[in-house]
């Protein structure tokens, strides 16, 4: 598996101007290696593989990393440079959106005699096509998320139960389903703060004839999963109903039509139409959703983006209608794009859920 992805780091790398390639970025690392500490260095070239720790991960490096050289340092960047000396290299590359600059500083200092290349996105290229590994630990981090949800229904009592307990459940129960963590600070909004896309949860009592939001997701074997749901507590009025009739159908728009070879901005625009066309194009404030993997964003991104969705990518679907002063809806799934459309991998109910 991570034999695999080195080998196609090494191809994408013949298509650049350098020969040499410097990784500091620790989730790349861990993609590359499988190493999960604090510490770490890679280099890579025809010539080398060079993994570079100090001495509180060296054990962990041993026994985690294979097909490196493991070496044991506080000063990688000066090892590195007297261990190539010998390669003939003229150009190497580094990640520049990963690093400071002061390291730049640095980086100038050790490899004087080369050319130095920022990199930007040579890795999270290739992370946005995920491998079985990849695809098998999303779907349970999804399975975890989703039994989190329906947990959580029998948890909430209106007028009594505030926002954050409801974040604090969520949180403990998909650890207690086998979760490592949340994958990022979640969004729990009732009433006139689920009009805020991002809003945090706070001590808000969550009260009878709200509209409540959770957006969450946990880490499951380092990989993510991110889930909107939204519900009302009581009796939704015709028009929190009609919203979230939209929602869901902007929702669907894209299940259904999803598929490898489309323009990233047609996908954006499969459930955009939709709310566009219902009058509420001005409050869907936000993209349609964007990459998940190792980090809870990153590739690919859509807006006006002409690349291309490809088969293998796990993207979010996430329409939202915000209405100031009032409420919102959002709706999220996460979804494994293949060749002739999709496989949705949140299976959480969709129907407008009354507690």
């Amino acid at each position: 598996m991570f034999e695999a992805r080195v080998e196609k780091l090494l191809a994408a790398l013949e298509k650049t101007a350098c020969d040499g390639f410097l990784v500091t970025n620790l989730t790349n690392i861990y993609y590359l290696t499988g190493f999960y500490g604090t510490a770490g260095t890679v280099f890579l070239s025809k010539q080398q593989r060079l993994f570079l720790t100090d001495s509180r991960y060296s054990l962990l490096a041993r026994d985690q990393v294979k097909g490196f050289e493991i070496i044991e340092t506080r000063q990688p960047l000066a090892d590195i440079a007297e261990i190539i000396k010998g390669d003939q290299l003229t150009a190497i590359g580094f990640e520049g959106e990963a690093i400071s600059y002061h390291y730049y500083q640095q980086l100038k200092e050790s490899f004087a005699d080369y050319c130095l290349q920022s990199l930007t996105d040579l890795i999270e290229q290739l992370r946005m096509i995920k491998d079985s590994s990849e695809i098998e630990a999303i779907r349970q981090a999804c399975k975890i998320s989703d039994q989190a949800f329906l947990d959580v229904l029998d948890f909430i009592k209106p007028n009594q139960t505030s926002e954050i307990e409801v974040a604090n459940f969520l949180d403990f129960r998909m650890r207690e389903r086998g979760a490592t963590g949340p994958s990022f600070d979640f969004i729990v909004v009732s009433g006139r703060r689920s009009a805020m896309p991002h809003g945090r949860a706070s001590e808000k009592i969550i009260c009878q004839g709200e509209t409540l939001t959770l957006d969450f997701g946990c880490v499951y074997h380092h990989y993510v999963s991110d889930i909107t749901r939204t519900i009302h507590i009581g009796q939704p009025s015709d028009e929190e109903r009609s919203v979230y009739d939209i929602v869901r159908k902007s929702n669907q728009a894209v299940i259904d039509s999803v598929k490898a070879g489309m323009k990233r901005c047609d996908y954006d625009g499969l459930a955009r139409r939709v709310i566009d066309q219902a009058g509420y194009g001005a409050c869907f404030t936000h993209g349609i959703g964007h990459g998940i993997g190792l980090d809870i964003h990153e590739g690919p991104y859509f807006g006006q983006s002409t690349d291309l969705v490809e088969s293998g990518m796990a993207i979010t679907d996430e329409p939202g209608i915000y209405l100031d002063g009032k409420f919102g809806v959002r709706i999220e799934d996460d979804i494994l794009v293949t060749e002739t459309g999709c496989e949705v991998l949140t299976k959480a109910p969709k129907e407008l859920i009354i507690i």
